[in-house]
């Protein structure tokens, strides 16, 4: 079930209407059954996967609670084994079995292993490492372990962002199922606002940007560099819409009924350097790779090559993290490069900007930064949207070409003559007025959250602002590229 279907504006005001109707004793049921229904209406039997994975960590996290000693630090590795082992069977046995015949074949060694034709369990990723910083934190002693396990499946299950995030630590999820939280309207209220804040990024931005990253990216040969560049850009936006979109709407969701998720984005390409954009950017992911993989690697408390290769595989596993394919790969180790180059620079960087006592001239060299950073940041996405190594350069290469040509391709004649069946000039312009909208909304928001930046204007713009976002998503959503990027990881 998609947060951008009929379907799904059908079951959120029933599940919510049901879960404050009920008792608070039997509100966690309410909340599991919906949470399985919601999961089931994608593929029903991969449940199972979620099930195996709910009681394996369930015992696990009991048994490192009652265990001393080597026994704790057993039992910890049986679940995180068991956890990797389904991610390892659903997500990269196929990249791994290619890559070893490929590697065999070389050396004349025969191959007789096949692929598997299995369909990667939706959101797989996310519950799978929501569940194992569960076992982790309890064996660090920092989480008790939880005894109701139909509880402990709703830590995992918890529909509003159970397939893309944010990944949750259960510090912060688990006592919340615990608490009564009563109807209160200005909270409903404040949960809707996220929900369609998020839902327009989504209908309006993303998925009008799609026509055009669809269209250049399947066929990059077809097109100069101008276009290229532009199907870059637009793609950065792209996926920060599709999928900042759903992080809005699943933390309004879960606000609606008085959950508190973690913030996953913060205008992220407003960050003068990687190392803020990763701050920014997935926050869950982020803190989740730093917290259970980087600090316990040494971080960068130890000598300067081996931080460096801290940093360098940490990102690996990230971009390897996201999907089963060297690009993504690449993708990781190209924002690891960046941090790394951007310690060495960041010292040189403050100096220089301290020197400068000029205000506009301060202005000009914080936007050159942002510039900078954003062109940094789409030269990697460039490896993450490609399907492969080699087109990611080729695309690379292509954006350097065929710029005589262009005024046509700004003006929208490139894209549009190969396109007309799914788009038209005036859907290029909005797709340009949407990037626009969202710079200057985020522009004006600032570090505030936007709620509240928009709670303080009168009462008649307040209504003026809900109804253009409403009437917006529903005279001008694109509901035909319906379907959430991060889903696939």
């Amino acid at each position: 079930m998609l947060f951008n279907s009929v379907a799904f504006l059908v079951f959120f005001p029933i599940v919510t209407f049901l879960y404050f109707a009920f008792p608070p004793r039997y509100r966690w049921f309410i909340l599991l059954a919906a949470s399985s229904y919601f999961y089931m209406c994608f593929v029903p039997k991969y449940l199972l996967i979620l099930a195996f994975t709910i009681l394996v960590d369930y015992f696990a996290g009991i048994l490192i609670e009652q265990a001393q000693g080597r026994r704790r630090k057993l039992y910890l590795i049986a679940s995180l084994i068991a956890n990797v082992g389904v991610l390892f069977f659903f997500k990269y046995f196929n990249f791994f079995n290619y890559n070893a015949a490929g590697i065999l074949e070389f050396l004349g060694l025969n191959y007789a292993i096949r692929d598997l034709s299995i369909l990667l369990p939706i959101g797989l990723s996310f519950h799978t490492f929501q569940s194992m910083s569960y076992t982790i934190e309890v064996y660090r002693g920092k989480q008790v372990a939880e005894k109701r396990i139909g509880i402990f499946a709703l830590y995992v299950m918890f529909y509003p962002q159970l397939v893309a995030g944010p990944i949750e630590r259960p510090q912060n999820l688990l006592h919340q199922f615990y608490e009564t939280h009563r109807f209160e309207w200005a909270r409903v209220v404040s949960g809707l606002q996220l929900m369609l804040w998020g839902l327009f990024k989504k209908v309006i931005i993303a998925d009008r940007l799609a026509f055009f990253v669809n269209e250049v990216y399947g066929r990059p040969e077809h097109y100069p560099g101008p276009a290229l560049f532009i199907a870059t850009v637009f793609f950065a936006f792209q996926i920060y819409c599709d999928f900042s979109g759903y992080s809005d709407m699943a933390l309004g969701a879960a606000e609606v009924m008085g959950f508190k998720l973690m913030k996953n984005f913060d205008r992220p390409y407003f960050s003068k350097s990687i190392s803020e954009f990763w701050r920014r950017w997935h926050i869950s992911l982020a803190t989740w790779f730093r917290d259970y993989l980087y600090i316990p690697l040494g971080g960068n408390r130890v000598s300067r090559p081996r931080w460096l290769g801290n940093l360098m595989l940490t990102f690996l596993i990230s971009g390897l993290w996201h999907g089963a394919s060297w690009n993504f790969v690449v993708w990781g180790g190209l924002n690891g490069l960046y941090l790394a180059v951007g310690t060495f620079v960041e010292k040189w960087k403050i100096r220089t900007v301290d020197i400068i006592q000029n205000k506009m001239i301060k202005s000009l060299v914080g936007i050159l930064e942002i510039s900078v950073t954003f062109g940094l940041v789409c030269v990697a996405w460039v490896f993450f949207r490609a399907t492969s190594i080699a087109g990611a350069f080729g695309i690379l290469i292509g954006i350097f070409t065929g710029w005589g040509q262009w005024f046509s391709v700004f003006s929208g004649d490139l894209f549009v003559k190969n396109i007309l069946i799914v788009a038209t000039r005036v859907e290029y312009i909005f797709a340009w007025l949407g990037i626009l909208f969202l710079v200057v909304v985020e522009r004006l928001q600032g570090e505030n959250d936007l709620r509240a930046s928009v709670g303080g204007w009168p009462k008649v713009l307040r209504w003026v602002w809900y109804s253009f976002l409403f009437l917006a998503v529903i005279f001008f959503g694109v509901f035909k590229n319906s379907q959430f990027i991060y889903f696939q990881f």
